[in-house]
């Protein structure tokens, strides 16, 4: 067995485990979710995405069984926008599935399709409700009614929320587990790398998942560190966007004052009169007002 490290591998732990190599586990979390006792791992095709063929696009898991197209997202943070890329997801998946079952999409006969089902699975550390629904149409600014409408089906899985649901899929509770252990021991160790290898290692002690994490335990701990890396380059862009917003409206507000103002000190203290902008510091304006 490989035990080094890759802190690159783009997959992540949710897709592994519920992709085409462990098709039993994607069974079981369509029969949990739907409450239904399917047993034979062929009726089962798997439909995940492939980056390499839809650049920059890649879904966690998806499957069809049952006539039921099924996308299953598992997701850290709270994100209304799901629909739009359930829109984006199901657009690629149908032309997929029309592909292979060579179907005509310009005929006059009406096509035949599986009907779409859209599932989030929650895990982050922000509170959230048991089950929350998100709908495309709104985030549509117009008025008119919308034609077109994608539903997301959040369930929040975290340790008190949806036991029922969870506990009925045994590999989707000893994902629950094995992410609620990691974040334990975070709060012992600074080191992640080390958080995520007490955490595997306490799992398979305890039976839980533990053939999949024997079989994967150095790239379930690389992938854990690839998703902290994500997240957290995630944050900093938030946070230079926030700076970024913050600057452009300040030099509009220095902008706007400037030709009102017969000095600097008049203009800096009525910048810091503005709610947004009392705490900015005299040398922040005095910057913008030189480059004017």
């Amino acid at each position: 067995m490989d035990n080094t490290i890759n802190r690159e591998t783009k997959d992540r732990v949710f897709a592994l485990l519920f992709g085409a190599q462990y098709k039993e586990n994607a069974l079981a979390l369509y029969n949990a979710m739907n409450n239904t006792h399917y047993t034979n791992t062929d009726d089962l095709t798997i439909t995940t995405i492939d980056d390499v063929i839809y650049l920059g696009m890649k879904n966690d898991c998806s499957f069809l069984i049952d006539n039921t197209l099924s996308l299953f997202e598992q997701q850290s943070t709270i994100n209304p926008n799901m629909p739009v890329r359930g829109l984006m997801y199901f657009g690629r998946l149908y032309d997929q599935y029309i592909s292979v079952n060579h179907l005509n999409r310009y005929g006059r006969k009406q096509l035949e399709l599986p009907t779409p089902q859209y599932i989030v699975l929650y895990n982050g550390v922000e509170q959230m409700d048991d089950i929350t629904t998100y709908y495309l149409s709104e985030s549509f600014s117009g008025s008119k009614k919308s034609d077109v409408e994608v539903v997301a089906h959040v369930y929040n899985i975290n340790p008190g929320h949806n036991e029922a649901l969870v506990k009925a899929c045994e590999p989707l509770f000893g994902f629950s587990v094995l992410i609620s252990r990691i974040r334990e021991y975070q709060k012992k160790t600074s080191d992640l790398e080390r958080a995520a290898t007490l955490a595997v290692n306490s799992c398979i002690e305890d039976g839980v998942l533990k053939d999949f994490l024997i079989k994967h335990k150095a790239e379930v701990i690389g992938m854990c560190l690839t998703e902290y890396d994500e997240a957290e380059q995630r944050e900093l862009d938030r946070q230079e966007g926030k700076a970024e917003e913050k600057e452009n409206g300040l030099r509009s507000i220095v902008m706007a004052l400037k030709p009102y103002c017969s000095s600097f000190d008049e203009l800096c203290a009525k910048v810091q009169e503005t709610p947004a902008y009392a705490e900015t510091k005299e040398d922040e304006v005095r910057r913008i007002y030189d480059e004017l």
